[in-house]
C-alpha cells in the first residue's frame, strides 16, 4: 500500500491532465535506489504524455552511469545549475524520491522551497520534514524503487512497465536490500523481482554493472581501508573505519568509491554496529549499520543530526575527524549492555 485511497485517486486525476511539466528529484550523492527511482518514474510518466525531467543535486557514482547513458539527468552542482533552477520555477509537479528531508537537497534547497509546483514525496525513510502536498511514505518498504512499482500499480498502469523501467526498479531494489539479504526483504519484494525478470529484465547484467565494475584504484583503496583503517572494539561489538581527506585524494577518490565499505566492518563475526567516518569539505560524513534490534537511526539522530532506518542510517559531524572518533568512543560505554545483549 502506498498513500491513502483518497491520495491515489487525487493523483490519478492530477496526472490525467493533458501535459504537465514534472521534475523528479533524487537526494544528494544518489545511490542506485534514488537513481533507479527517478529514472523509472520519469520513463513511466513520459509514457503518460508528460514533459519530465530527472534531477540530482550532485554528481552520481561511476557505477550508475549505465542508468544515465542518455545523459538525461540534470546535475544541479554543475554547469546545469541555472537550467535546473529554471525548470523548478516552471514545473507543475515536483517529485522527491528516496528522501523526505530538506538537508538531502544540498544547494537545491532554496530553489525547491521557492517553487510553486505541487510537491509529492515518495520515500521509505523516517524523519520527514518536507512540506509536501502529498507524502507517500511507507517505512516498511525495502526500497523506494519498490514504492515506484507500487505507485505505478496503484495508477492502474503496470502494463506500461517495460524492460528499461523494470531495470531501474530492479537496480534500486537489489541494492537497497543488499541483494535480497536485509531484514526488510519481504515476499512482496521477491514477487516484484520475479515479475520484472519475467518481463525480460536481465538480473545478471544489472548485478554485473553495479557490483563487478570496480576500478583498480577503488579495489586498492578498499584493501588499504580494511588492512590499515579498520578498528574492532570487541568489548562493544563495534567496528569502525576512519577515512581522511588526504587518503581520499591519495587513492583518486571518485563519488561512490566508499559505497558499501561499512558493510565489510559489519560482516565481522559478533559485530553488532559498524561505523564509517569520512572527512569531506562539508563535515565528517558518518555511515552507521547494525544487526539485530540495535537502532542506529536513533544513535545517528541523537548525536549526529542524522537518521534513517533501524539498521542503516547516516549522520554528520562538524568537528574534526579525530574529535568525532573520540565522541563516538565516549558514547559507546552507554550502549555496552545493549550491544552485548543484542541477539544476532
Amino acid at each position: 500500500m502506498i498513500g491513502t485511497q483518497q491520495q491515489i485517486q487525487e493523483l490519478k486525476k492530477i496526472l490525467s491532465h493533458n501535459v504537465l511539466k514534472i521534475g523528479i528529484i533524487a537526494h544528494q550523492n544518489p545511490d542506485a535506489d534514488a537513481f533507479g527511482s527517478i529514472l523509472s518514474l520519469c520513463y513511466y510518466l513520459r509514457k503518460k504524455g508528460h514533459q519530465v525531467q530527472p534531477i540530482s543535486p550532485t554528481i552520481y557514482p561511476v557505477f550508475l552511469e549505465w542508468m544515465n547513458s542518455k545523459k538525461e539527468v540534470l546535475i544541479h552542482e554543475s554547469e546545469q545549475k541555472e537550467e535546473v533552477e529554471t525548470f523548478l520555477q516552471q514545473a507543475d509537479i515536483l517529485f522527491c524520491l528516496d528522501f523526505s528531508s530538506y538537508n538531502r537537497l544540498k544547494g537545491l534547497d532554496k530553489a525547491f522551497r521557492e517553487s510553486k509546483a505541487t510537491k509529492i514525496v515518495i520515500d521509505h525513510h523516517l524523519d520527514s520534514n518536507i512540506e509536501a502536498d502529498y507524502s507517500l511514505i511507507h517505512t516498511e518498504a525495502a526500497a523506494t524503487a519498490e514504492l515506484i512499482y507500487t505507485f505505478i500499480e496503484a495508477m492502474g498502469d503496470v502494463d506500461l512497465i517495460d524492460v528499461p523501467i523494470g531495470e531501474f526498479i530492479y537496480a534500486g531494489i537489489v541494492t537497497d536490500t543488499g541483494s535480497f539479504k536485509y531484514p526488510a526483504t519481504t515476499p512482496r519484494v521477491h514477487t516484484i523481482a520475479a515479475d520484472l525478470i519475467r518481463l525480460g529484465v536481465n538480473h545478471h547484467k544489472i548485478h554485473q554493472v553495479i557490483y563487478d565494475n570496480n576500478t583498480e584504484s577503488r579495489l586498492r583503496f578498499l584493501g588499504y581501508l580494511l588492512s590499515h583503517k579498520l578498528t574492532v572494539l570487541a568489548q562493544f561489538r563495534t567496528a569502525y573505519i576512519l577515512v581522511s581527506d588526504d587518503e581520499l585524494r591519495r587513492f583518486g577518490y571518485q563519488t561512490g568509491d566508499t559505497e558499501g565499505v561499512v558493510n565489510y566492518a559489519l560482516s565481522i563475526k559478533n559485530i553488532v554496529m559498524a561505523i564509517m567516518l569520512i572527512e569531506r569539505p562539508e563535515g565528517i560524513k558518518i555511515s552507521f549499520r547494525s544487526r539485530g534490534d540495535f537502532a542506529v537511526n536513533d544513535f545517528a539522530r541523537n548525536y549526529f543530526s542524522g537518521g534513517g532506518h533501524q539498521n542503516a542510517a547516516g549522520g554528520i559531524s562538524h568537528e574534526s575527524l579525530k574529535n568525532t572518533e573520540q565522541k563516538i568512543l565516549k558514547l559507546l560505554p552507554q550502549y555496552e549492555k545493549q550491544l552485548k545483549e543484542t541477539i544476532l
